[in-house]
């Protein structure tokens, strides 16, 4: 879908519109799906909302205006507006909704470490009857109550929300449960019996009925106001960088260019380019912009966009790509293309809409609360109106139905998820693996397809000097030495590769003269005294010097291999022929074995040729080899094999790469590579091993599992308690304790994530 960048639909090709909104208010993915909803009740409208991103994605006729999509959210009791208008260079993108990110992380950090505070000596006041000095209860009543009304507040207002709308959510439970212990505690203070001096709460561990005018219950409210605060904080830190991907695509394209302007080079921000501006670009230097080369010859390294690791040869009329690197000589560059209809900038658009295609990650908690929050809250006012009809006194009745919402509160359920999340990250950060949030972990259990990029994910993605075949009369040292004092004059890639072999295999290199670059061919020069080439055979064909057939056998099977086969003549005849190519990494093969092992069917996909591909596949082991793809493809190809039926992780660490990241249901982004990559993915592999990357699919299982256990026993403990508290049975010390135990227990589960262990080679 084709969607707006500002407020101005866009049109999709199909007579329908497409629109993008920013969401503001929500606080849980059952906010997202209600948003949804509601938009998708509408005549003629098609939406997706994606929590993570805060990003609505909307289809719609012509007679729908944006203004009432906006109306249709704020009627639901969220905020909604168009984005920023986007630009091309530094400064567009990048800084879009930081700033706000920022601001509700500040402000749930800060409520966070207020509550935590205040509400320890609360808990342990309550919890330990030796400490509880005379009018220690008083105290507890100060100290709590900043806690239940300045550090819940976002539980309030969203409950209140909520309510107006006729919804219950997390946060409804939260605050009902909160407000009622806390209001029933200042109650009991001021109007029953716990205000008075000497009173202790001490551990009975009986079931009796008792009339609750003695009890109060300021460490539940404080306590769980503070652990929920914690899971929202570190879920927002998560939230914050969903743009990361994007601002670190734009910010690969290059800042500034020198233009031809009157004839005189001008230095310009990159941003100010417009199409048909000459530009001129220097070797080491970024192509600004999409264009024609005018004027010289050089190598392009495009492979950050295209996963080809060779660099391709460029002349007058050949079209260049921004942000690929001149790798040889000068060029004059026509501009062609800027800003938003640039290939950087649709890879950016490809990264966007495939982070909002996501199905938004619905968290298991917020999934069992639609039935379990309304259900509570009905079992209360059941509770209460029970007691009440039966005569057993307004008392007895508020006391039980005030347990239920209690018992019901859910304090372990605020750390079932951050605990584990935190110990199972910081265990993986351990092992060279970061994850982004616990929305990642729910299709590692499904995965059954990896694919794999070829260029720096299977292969080191730069070029190695592999081999050397030498004439029947040659000495392979000198051959080495002679070619490699030449290349080491030459910025090529190619070259610097035959150089740093050489001078790896025989030492110091002799210094070269007279070096000449002879465009897409290679290069001549004397090297102590002696004439010699290096390049392509057409080079020594040229110059009147034939291949031996030893040395046209060895250039025939390095091509098959996929490999580039460099000649090398000196003293007038042809001496060796040199094997350079990207080379496969020393751990790839072992980790194409454990991905098996973990029962995913490994899947080659690169935008080099099918040779190279396939040469790579066999030394690997992997069968299913996709080659010569370009980047929008790559995204078609995980799209492909979904649509088939297979769960698909990716492994990639390119630019090329950072949108086929985001469309994957589990992206891994070697640590290694580029930005774009790492951000886009959903899993970082620090190390350039591929080997961790079975190792971030156990761990991210692990994690999950041990998530799911403390939500299923954070439950289990409540629901097994709330029938004692509904017939007024449970005594509030085992409330107490049934809570603290049961997230005592949560944060022992979640620490033996600590217990992982990487495979051994």
């Amino acid at each position: 879908m084709t969607t707006t960048t500002s407020g101005t639909p866009a049109d999709t090709g199909t007579g329908a519109l497409g629109t993008e909104l920013l969401i503001g208010g929500m606080t849980c993915a059952s906010c997202a799906a209600r948003i949804e909803k509601k938009l998708n009740r509408m005549a003629g409208v098609s939406a997706t909302v994606n929590y993570a991103t805060e990003k609505a994605q909307v289809t719609h006729s012509a007679d729908v205006t944006v203004a009432d999509l906006v109306a249709t959210v704020e009627a639901t009791g969220y905020t909604a507006a168009p984005p920023a208008p986007k630009t091309a260079g530094p400064g567009g993108p990048a800084g879009e909704g930081e700033g706000e990110g920022d601001d509700e992380s500040a402000g749930l950090r800060r409520r966070l470490i207020v509550s935590a505070v205040l509400a320890l000596p609360v808990v342990v006041l309550a919890m330990v009857p030796a400490w509880q000095f005379t009018y220690w209860q008083w105290l507890s009543l100060t100290l709590a109550a900043p806690v239940v009304v300045y550090g819940a507040w976002p539980f309030h207002r969203a409950a209140f929300t909520n309510a107006r709308h006729g919804a219950a959510t997390m946060d409804t439970l939260v605050s009902v449960g909160t407000s009622a212990a806390f209001l029933w505690s200042v109650w009991a203070l001021f109007l029953g019996d716990a205000g008075m001096p000497g009173m202790r709460h001490a551990f009975s561990f009986t079931v009796e009925r008792g009339h609750g005018a003695e009890n109060i219950y300021l460490e539940a409210a404080a306590g769980v106001t503070a652990f929920i605060l914690a899971g929202r904080y570190f879920e927002a830190r998560a939230k914050r960088r969903a743009g990361a991907a994007l601002r670190a695509l734009l910010e690969l394209g290059a800042k500034e260019v020198t233009v031809l302007r009157g004839g005189r080079e001008q230095r310009i921000p990159a941003a100010d380019l417009a199409v048909g501006d000459r530009f001129v670009v220097r070797p080491g230097e970024k192509i600004a912009t999409d264009g024609t080369v005018v004027e010289g010859g050089s190598a392009v390294d495009a492979s950050l966009l295209t996963g080809e690791s060779v660099p391709v040869e460029v002349g007058v009329g050949d079209t260049v790509t921004g942000a690929t690197i001149n790798a040889g000589g000068r060029l004059v560059v026509r501009a062609t293309r800027v800003g938003a209809d640039t290939q950087l900038a649709r890879m950016a658009r490809l990264v966007e809409d495939a982070q909002n295609g996501k199905a938004a990650a619905q968290r298991l908690a917020d999934r069992i609360s639609a039935v379990f929050v309304p259900a509570v809250i009905a079992l209360a006012l059941a509770t209460l109106a029970y007691w009440l009809l039966t005569g057993a006194g307004a008392t007895t009745a508020f006391t039980a139905a005030v347990a239920v919402l209690i018992i019901a509160c859910p304090c372990a359920l605020g750390l079932a998820t951050p605990t584990a999340l935190m110990v199972g990250t910081g265990r993986g950060a351990q092992l060279g693996i970061l994850i982004k949030g616990p929305e990642v972990l729910e299709s590692t259990r499904a995965v059954d397809t990896v694919v794999l990029d070829k260029t720096g994910t299977v292969t080191t993605g730069r070029m190695t000097l592999l081999g050397t075949r030498t004439a029947e009369d040659t000495d392979e040292s000198e051959a080495l030495r002679l070619a490699g004092a030449l290349e080491h004059a030459s910025e090529h890639p190619i070259a610097r590769a035959v150089a740093a072999g050489a001078a790896e295999r025989t030492g110091t290199l002799p210094r070269a003269e007279g070096f000449a670059n002879v465009p897409g061919l290679g290069v001549r020069g004397e090297v102590e005294g002696r004439t010699v080439l290096v390049g392509r055979t057409k080079l020594l064909a040229d110059a009147g010097i034939a291949l031996p057939a030893d040395l046209a056998r060895a250039v025939a099977s390095a091509e098959a291999a996929g490999r580039t086969a460099v000649a090398v003549a000196y003293d007038g005849r042809a001496r060796a022929v040199l094997e350079v190519a990207d080379a496969v990494k020393d751990t790839s093969a072992e980790a194409v074995r454990r991905l098996r092992a973990l029962g995913l069917a490994p899947v080659l996909l690169t935008g080099d040729n099918r040779a190279v591909a396939e040469a790579v596949a066999a030394e690997v082991g992997i069968d299913e080899v996709i080659a010569e793809v370009l980047p929008e493809e790559k995204v078609d190809v995980v799209r492909r094999l979904q649509e088939q039926g297979r769960t698909v992780a990716m492994v990639g660490d390119g630019v090329n790469d950072a949108a086929a990241l985001a469309r994957a249901d589990l992206g891994l982004a070697m640590g290694t590579g580029t930005d774009a990559a790492i951000e886009a993915g959903d899993l970082t592999l620090v190390r350039g091993d591929l080997r961790v990357a079975a190792d971030a699919i156990r761990l991210a299982r692990r994690t999950l599992a041990t998530i799911k256990s403390n939500l299923f026993w954070a439950f289990a403990y409540n629901v097994a308690a709330l029938p004692l508290a509904a017939s007024g049975l449970l005594n509030p010390m085992i409330a107490g304790a049934a809570m603290a135990f049961s997230s005592v227990f949560v944060v022992g589960n979640s620490l033996r994530l600590r217990r992982f262990r990487a495979a051994q080679a």
